[in-house]
This record gives structure tokens, sequence and C-alpha cells, in this order.
């Protein structure tokens, strides 16, 4: 166990829970090929939800060469701003963020798809979003 996994009584009030889900690339459904391409984190007790993406070109060309990178692009973009909220986003964006998360989470057969949730505890949900894009995206 690293020293990141190690809560200290001092840190255990702190923290709060937090679920995740990767955002995976699906450009070609039949194949079920997919790559990561972002990652969702909700914090209920922060009423935080937000989105990281980071689309590799190549990878995504990789599994398919007529693969719709700018529509790919627009869907990761429209992820990041329902989570952002606002009129901007739609109806979704008006929910409150754990609706705003579990609309984006349900299940979807799209080139971009929410792979399952996971959980964690954390001090900081923003941070967490960008250390789970770094770790299990980029």
């Amino acid at each position: 166990m690293t020293e990141r996994h190690i809560i200290r009584p001092s840190e255990a009030n702190t923290r709060d829970v937090f679920e995740y889900a990767l955002l995976r690339v699906v450009p070609r459904i039949e194949r079920g090929e997919q790559i990561n391409a972002g990652v969702l984190v909700y914090c209920r007790a922060r009423s935080y939800v937000g989105a990281r993406t980071h689309l590799d070109e190549a990878r995504l060309l990789a599994l398919d060469p007529d693969a719709d990178v700018a529509g790919i692009r627009a869907a990761l973009g429209a992820v990041e701003g329902v989570c952002a909220g606002g009129e901007a986003a739609g109806q979704a964006g008006l929910d409150d963020a754990g609706r705003r998360f579990r609309w984006l989470i349900a299940p979807r057969s799209t080139a971009v798809q929410p792979g399952p949730v996971h959980t964690g505890l954390t001090l900081d949900p923003a941070a967490e979003a960008e250390r789970l894009l770094d770790l299990l995206v980029r």
C-alpha cells in the first residue's frame, strides 16, 4: 500500500466520498474496441460534478481510420458542458450535480460511452478528476 492510500485519523473527517466513471470512445460499436478519453467525477458532499477529457487522436485513428474525430471531440465537450451546468448545457445542465452525473453515466450505444462507476475518498474532487485523468487516460 502506498503512502497516498493511508488515511490518518486527522484526515478521516476531511475526506469525502466521491464516485467516478471513465468516458470511453468506441469508434466502431460492432468491434467493441475502445480507448479511454475522459473521466467523470461526482462528490455529493460538495455538490461537485466535473469531467476532464483527453482524446488521443493517434490511438483513435489506429482503431478506426475513418473515425469522426470532430464529432467525438464535440461529444466529449458536451459532457464537460453538462458538468459545468447552466442554460448552455440544455435541460440536463439545469439539474443538480447528482442528477447530471446520473444522466451522464446512463448506458448508451454511441461513440462516447461511460464505464462502470467506482468510488473513493478525496480531499478535493476537482484535483481528483485531474489525478484520474493522468492515471487512467493520458
